[in-house]
């Protein structure tokens, strides 16, 4: 009778151990849930603002694998191959009027699993720059600068001199003479300068140079008694870079960040592909994004490492470095905690990397890519670098151009309509054209137009946040507002 009872309670618990088995209880241990599929396609959303109602746009998108596609009003594009596009807008003629795009032509960068956007604006800008020459003619200049809130502008020249403009007027007498300790072939020089944040209390102020043995040098100075000479004697230097093999590719900007520490970028060392692979040698200066403290600096210890460098403590890694994988950085530029920094191709693509200053230890590719191309070959691997935000292709004959020349988002007061957005050039092209940034996408691309100044060696900015333009032809251009459209 219980053997009876037994078997009929174990029959009744039949179907629940069923349904529990058909709903998953409890699993099977051995089981392995299958990983989510990686996504090897992108999406791009264009935006088409300020047409009348009704009116069509005239918008073209190409990009990898001949792709083509008109858009007439705001679309999202979907499964597209991951790489660069081109977003190309034209006039649109409404009555009697025409409604002109913002920007005409922009590149925007899709990634796999992610969506990127690209802003068409139409409508008539009040907005045109020109150029305004600021002093004479100088030998060689590389860099302007100014200390916050100072009237003077001071003009770096390549044969290691920094004079001073004032009143719009050069003085005779040079702030600074290093000319006796610079190698000026090839690339090298007197590349830039950089006023301590605290300047107007200890009188400091920094210089990027090349020296006799093409080593990089970044040596302090001091002003003097006198208020437009600098103290000659004063000189510490504060880093050292060994550049040996070849007088190309010097990096050449030193420059405050927002946390007070100074930073330097130094090219590969140069040589066509980098050839001694320094930038992806973390056992090396060079390629790099150089970030040390020098608030304490003194001849026994020029200058420490901030305890958030990525490499400090880290056998055979160089404390100094910040960032890594760069060619040829010509300028960066802060803006807040945002870090711009415009780096030189090497036969194709020019590019601009955009990061928040509080991240170290990014890998910017060279020369495992160029820009967003892997280099010298089909497929590499990209695993742990981080890819630019923006960049743009030579095309044939350099027509796009050939070295970009990185400068600086405007903060100044005289053009607040440019107020945040990013502007550059480019060595071979002389353009001037810019960018609004949005984390690390680029938007509102403009070509402005300018009439070309020549060959722009580099941007510079003034003590009120007045952006410059300096040229290969001699002369300092200011960047103005224009007459009215």
């Amino acid at each position: 009778m219980l053997v009876d009872r037994a078997r009929k309670f174990l029959l009744s618990l039949l179907p629940m151990l069923f349904l529990l088995a058909a709903c998953g209880g409890g699993g099977n241990p051995g089981s392995v849930p299958a990983p989510p599929p990686v996504a090897t396609t992108g999406a791009l959303q264009v935006s088409i603002t300020a047409l009348p109602a009704g009116t069509n746009a005239a918008v073209r998108v190409t990009g990898p694998n001949n792709f083509t596609q008109d858009l007439t009003g705001s679309q999202t594009l979907d499964n597209l191959a991951p790489g660069s596009y081109t977003v190309a807008a034209s006039d649109v003629a409404v009555g009697s009027g025409t409604y002109t795009p913002t920007p005409t032509t922009q590149t925007v960068i899709v990634n796999a699993g992610a969506t990127a956007g690209a802003v068409v604006a139409y409508g008539a800008g009040t907005l045109t720059l020109t150029l305004s020459q600021v002093g004479g003619s100088f030998d060689d200049p590389t860099f302007v600068a100014a200390p916050a809130g100072d009237e003077r502008l001071f003009v770096v020249e390549r044969n290691g001199l920094i004079r001073v403009l004032q009143n719009g007027n050069t003085l005779t007498v040079p702030w600074l003479d290093i000319s006796a300790r610079v190698f000026t072939e090839g690339e090298g020089g007197l590349l830039s300068m950089a006023f301590d944040p605290d300047f107007a209390r200890n009188g400091y102020f920094y210089v990027y140079y090349v020296d006799p043995q093409r080593d990089i040098v970044v040596e302090r100075f001091s002003s003097s008694p006198l208020p437009n000479v600098a103290d000659a004697t004063s000189g510490l230097v504060i880093l050292r870079v060994p550049h040996p093999q070849y007088d190309n590719h010097f990096g050449g900007l030193v420059a405050f960040g927002p946390d007070g520490f100074l930073y330097a970028a130094t090219g590969d060392g140069g040589g066509a592909g980098d050839p001694m692979g320094n930038a992806q040698n973390l056992a090396s200066n060079l390629g790099k994004l150089l970030r040390v403290d020098v608030r304490g600096a003194s001849a026994g210890q020029p200058y420490t490492v901030p305890p958030d460098n990525p490499y400090l403590n880290q056998p055979g890694r160089r404390p100094e470095i910040w960032a890594s994988g760069l060619r040829n950085p010509w300028r960066f530029a802060f803006d807040g905690e945002q870090l711009y920094i415009a780096d030189v191709g090497q036969n194709e693509r020019e590019e601009i990397d955009i990061a928040s200053v509080l991240q170290g230890g990014l890998n910017y590719g060279w020369d495992i890519m160029e820009g967003t191309a892997c280099y010298g070959t089909g497929i590499c691997n990209q695993v742990g670098l981080t890819l630019p935000a923006f960049e743009y292709e030579h095309g044939p004959d350099d027509v796009n151009g050939c070295s970009i020349t990185g400068g600086y988002v405007y903060r100044g007061s005289a053009l607040p309509e440019l107020a945040g957005h990013y502007v550059y050039s480019d060595y071979c092209r002389g353009f001037l054209k810019s960018f609004l940034a949005n984390g690390t996408s680029v938007g509102e691309q403009r070509d402005w137009a300018i009439a070309s100044p020549g060959q722009v060696v580099s941007f510079g900015r003034d003590g009120a946040g007045e952006l410059y333009i300096v040229s290969g032809n001699g002369r300092v251009y200011k960047i103005v507002r224009g007459p009215s459209a």
